[in-house]
């Protein structure tokens, strides 16, 4: 049996009284897409929050590639591989696609006070990456504002990937997407899982994660419902689950049949 990249178990999280997460187990294994989902407030921030080390679990156990591991702060989690992309993206629209894609990280050349960035270097790794991801850039210099949302999602990926990521936690990345641009980043995501990268893919849209699923795991009320891998579970029954299907069959009930 493969070891897990990233396994949570009986995670909690809580904020003063409130209980975020009460309990929640969850793994991912090389080259799966794990899909989390669950409808708004079901605990999917909180929990991708914790597990890319913005929160600290207030009790549960972590392991990374099979050895305990607790981290401090979001840089511990990137420095064991664990790289987020979250909504928002973390862009700059006015600057160029390559400053956007290194970020700081830019390659140098010369020496001391010689020193200089390796625009030519760092415009060639851009313009390679994103070709891997299936995005033919006009020019690397082109500003990420220019973009669509589905590119702009792919180089955050791309990003990501390249630095080093051996778990891409994306947060709803096609949530604000067309048909089209849904599709090229469903595209990507199944490129990233099959270079042997782990994927959790959180949303609240089922079609979305039956394209590049390989397993699924609900959320609801800060708990798991049950994890079931690809051809184990129909649609229609994921989306019972995330609405609280049995709590609505029960309200139906109640008031005669009229939902």
């Amino acid at each position: 049996m493969t070891t897990p990249l990233i396994e949570m178990i009986d995670i909690e999280k809580h904020f003063g009284a409130v209980i975020a997460l009460g309990g929640v187990s969850f793994n991912v294994m090389p080259g799966e897409c794990h899909c989390l989902l669950g409808d708004n407030g079901a605990g999917k921030s909180t929990f991708i929050k914790t597990m890319a080390g913005v929160h600290k679990p207030t009790s549960g156990l972590m392991r990374v590639s099979g050895e305990d591991a607790v981290f401090e702060s979001p840089r511990d989690a990137m420095e064991a591989g664990i790289a987020t992309v979250y909504q928002d993206l973390a862009m700059i629209p006015l600057m160029s696609v390559t400053r956007n894609f290194w970020m700081g990280r830019e390659p140098e050349k010369g020496f001391g006070p010689f020193k200089s960035i390796d625009f030519e270097k760092a415009n060639q790794v851009t313009m390679d990456e994103m070709k891997k991801m299936g995005i033919n850039l006009r020019e690397p210099d082109q500003a990420v504002g220019t973009l669509s949302g589905g590119e702009r999602q792919t180089v955050a990926i791309a990003r990501a990937v390249y630095f080093g990521a051996k778990v891409l936690i994306l947060d709803e990345p096609t949530s604000a997407l067309g048909v089209r641009q849904t599709s090229n980043v469903l595209a990507t995501i199944d490129r990233v899982r099959k270079s042997g990268i782990g994927v959790v893919f959180i949303t609240h849209n089922v079609r979305h994660a039956m394209a590049v699923g390989d397993r699924f795991t609900v959320l609801n009320r800060g708990k798991t419902l049950g994890t079931a891998a690809k051809g184990e579970i129909q649609p229609e029954e994921l989306q019972d689950l995330m609405a609280g299907g049995q709590e609505l069959a029960e309200l139906e009930s109640s008031l005669g049949g009229t939902i």
